[in-house]
């Protein structure tokens, strides 16, 4: 395939947007600049007032795959990742038997090779089950290519099992990432501890049940010398412990969902379960902290949680719904809706945390717009508009505040190597 995309704005990680052509040749980028000529065989694509950007990546998704294929599984939460402009996926392992030994890892990314157009990669469990007591199958995982270990879904409860983890590992290269919450505080997990949950009738689960297990889990790092990532980060404290041990040397990496910078528990309304998650939305106050979080670098990258759960299911009353949203075919949308049409910020700094930070933070290279690069690109519409239809979507779950609305800008295109994944 040879491909010329023309006129569109080449974003990159640091700057604005610069107008230029970008011509793809088997699965290469051979040029960049402005006004590249157009040679027969070589098929033109008029990007005029578009953003051209490097694909995103998402480093925190949940495919349900294997056990709980009717929520989700590989085919269809790759699909659903293409529609959103993203080209690289890390699974996490609570799924049904979990992925905590080296057959299961190997199950799943044999299944992702048959069935996905773009590469799929693993977390593994920390402790066997996720139990929290015994140290899964490490050494075996990583002989697959699993660098990132994490009991996501629950805490390890037990630091000392997680001490050992991090003395283990840690030699292999690996890292480890923490779903951040102390149990016993967390209640039902139903919705932030507040005048919302006061107001509902409904046990509250503090931020502060967030805040000390991410404080006791990257003294554990330090300590060990071990590399730490915190998973969706929800509340303004826990942004300013991650802050303060960064100054301290700690080797320590966040994210923040797009659900924790969108919304906050206004948005439940009465008992509405697409704003039930964990860690809960917090507050307006929260949401702003930490959109001044990412701008300023405390977050290292965004990370959808991507959480399909079936319709019956969030159905149920609020406190027994499952916690979670889908979020790969939404965040990049509304993303540029909320933040970048406003001017609050732009597409390099959406470029560095949902697409070249996350790839580092997997030890993988990012993905730039530059001659003798390989082509993984997507084209956007900033004037664009997509409207979230159950028929838009590619998940098999549709459990997003987001279903049947319309926001500004539209993925028209996603290029990777050779293949156009996705042309609208």
């Amino acid at each position: 395939m040879s491909l010329l995309i023309k006129g569109g704005e080449i974003a990159a990680e640091e700057g604005a947007p610069v107008r230029g052509d970008v011509l793809v040749e088997d699965g290469m980028i051979k040029a960049v600049g402005g006004n590249l000529e157009t040679r027969e065989g070589v098929r033109e694509v008029d990007a005029g007032g578009k953003i051209v950007a490097p694909a995103m990546f998402d480093a925190h998704v949940h495919f349900r795959e294997p056990g709980q294929e009717h929520k989700e599984d590989i085919a269809h939460g790759t699909e659903a990742a293409i529609n959103g402009g993203v080209t690289g996926v890390v699974m996490m392992p609570n799924t049904s038997p979990v992925i905590d030994s080296a057959a299961v890892v190997r199950t799943v990314l044999e299944k992702a090779r048959e069935v996905s157009r773009i590469p799929v990669y693993t977390s593994g469990c920390i402790t066997k089950g996720r139990a929290g007591e015994e140290l899964s199958g490490i050494d075996g995982m990583h002989k697959l290519g699993v660098v990132m270990l994490t009991d996501d879904g629950d805490p390890v409860a037990n630091p000392a099992v997680l001490r050992n983890a991090m003395d283990y590992a840690t030699p292999f290269g690996m890292f480890f990432a923490s779903h951040c919450e102390v149990p016993e505080l967390s209640g039902p997990r139903a919705l932030n501890e507040g005048k919302v949950s006061y107001q509902l009738g409904i046990k509250g689960s503090p931020a502060c049940s967030e805040e000390i297990c991410m404080d006791r889990d990257i003294r554990l790092a330090h300590a060990t010398g071990a590399r730490l990532h915190i998973q969706h980060v929800s509340s303004a404290i826990g942004m300013e412990t991650i802050r303060w041990w960064k100054k301290r040397g700690a080797k320590v990496t966040a994210e923040v969902a797009p659900h924790h910078l969108l919304f906050n528990e206004e948005d439940i309304g009465e008992y509405d379960t697409h704003y039930k998650m964990n860690p809960p939305l917090r507050t307006a106050e929260d949401n702003a902290a930490l959109l001044e979080g990412l701008k300023e670098g405390v977050f290292d990258l965004i990370a959808t949680d991507h959480a399909p759960h079936s319709e019956f299911e969030k159905a149920q009353d609020f406190v027994s719904a499952p916690n979670g949203i889908t979020g790969l075919e939404t965040a990049l949308v509304s993303l540029h809706d909320r933040f970048i049409s406003t001017g609050q910020f732009g597409w390099d700094l959406l470029v560095k945390r949902y697409s070249a930070e996350p790839r580092r933070v997997m030890g993988l290279d990012p993905v730039a717009i530059e001659e003798g690069k390989p082509a993984e690109l997507i084209v956007f519409d900033p004037a664009g508009e997509t409207t979230f239809s159950r028929d838009f979507m590619r998940s098999r779950s549709v459990n997003t505040p987001f279903l049947g609305q319309t926001l500004k800008g539209r993925v028209e295109m996603v290029v990777r190597g050779s293949e156009v994944l996705l042309e609208r």
